[in-house]
């Protein structure tokens, strides 16, 4: 089984990154040969500092090894380093309808959101089945927001593949429905564009201070807590923290006496334990940076004949 996935360099990441994409692409790569790339290309949609994009691009990779990537196991690389996948993209793209990307959700959120409707914006998802396919990948493990996208990618293959012989694998979205959409602290989907993010690796104080802010209601503290099927801290602690104290803790909100800064604070210091081992390798990796960019090069030189094969075959099935 391959598998194939990734992710953005537009910012930190963030605990959606890690429950949506990152922990079960870490997991994945026990079941099979797993390419996760750093999407740099997809970053430039949003991003035109080239100085953030480099740091972003670094710590992205920093952040996948000290969550727990091998990078014997698993193919670490930055999608600019097999530039492969930009012909494929303009081969598949003259097979793509017009009304297949008008569909798309993400275009149409961001856009609303206030981003310029560039071409690279209304095309992102041909790049991204370039990416998926060109690696002819069988599973790709993503967020409920790019399920869409993945359904995009087999359209798009079962097309080039009428028009031109069977070239691509028709890939698999994995995802797990109990994370798929992690809340940020305002409620809505996690996302740097809203600017409501828990870092990963944030600076302690900082954090603190975002998670006593999650939104909650003005039930007061005596009082038995109700909605809590909708109570964003709740939600995150159900994830961060070990089954004993989540339920521990749910039991007292019921039961009255206990308030949403205890929720929240008790949140807090899951999150922080939850990821204490992941920090502590984050700051053995810092001691040399060069390992990093050793890494990504390495990677690169793994999958870059994968990709030129694939091109090789829909170049020949096309005519050039």
């Amino acid at each position: 089984m391959r598998i194939l996935s990734g992710i953005q360099p537009s910012g930190s990441l963030h605990v959606g990154n890690y429950f949506g994409m990152m922990r079960p692409a870490i997991e994945l790569q026990e079941q099979g040969e797993a390419f996760y790339f750093i999407a740099n290309y997809h970053a430039l949609t949003s991003l035109h500092n080239p100085e953030e994009l480099k740091r972003y691009s670094a710590d992205v990779a920093l952040d996948f090894l000290a969550c727990g990537l091998d990078p014997k196991r698993a193919i670490l690389f930055r999608q600019s380093d097999v530039p492969e996948v930009t012909e494929l993209t303009w081969l598949l793209s003259t097979v793509t309808p017009m009304s297949l990307l008008e569909k798309c959700h993400s275009y149409k959120d961001k856009i609303t959101r206030g981003i310029a409707p560039s071409h690279g914006l209304f095309a992102y998802p041909v790049l991204m089945a370039a990416d998926i396919l060109i690696y002819q990948s069988d599973v790709v493990p993503v967020g409920q927001d790019q399920k869409q996208h993945v359904e995009v990618t087999r359209d798009i293959a079962l097309k080039f593949n009428a028009e031109f012989g069977s070239v691509f694998k028709l890939p698999e979205p994995r995802i797990l429905d109990s994370v798929a959409a992690v809340p940020g602290t305002d409620g809505r989907k996690m996302s740097k564009s809203y600017g409501n993010t828990i870092e990963i690796f944030g600076e302690e104080k900082a954090l603190h201070k975002k998670i006593m802010t999650i939104q909650t209601d003005s039930q007061p503290l005596e009082a038995p807590k109700t909605n809590l099927e909708t109570n964003v801290a709740r939600h995150l602690l159900k994830l961060l923290a070990p089954e004993p104290a989540f339920q521990e803790m749910d039991r007292k909100l019921r039961a009255g006496g206990t308030g949403w800064g205890d929720l929240k604070q008790t949140l807090f210091e899951n999150y922080w334990n939850y990821f204490a081992d992941a920090r502590a390798r984050r700051t053995e990796l810092q001691k040399d940076p060069s390992t990093i960019d050793r890494i990504l090069r390495e990677g690169a030189d793994r999958a870059r004949p994968v990709a030129q094969n694939t091109l090789a075959r829909a170049r020949k099935a096309v005519g050039l």
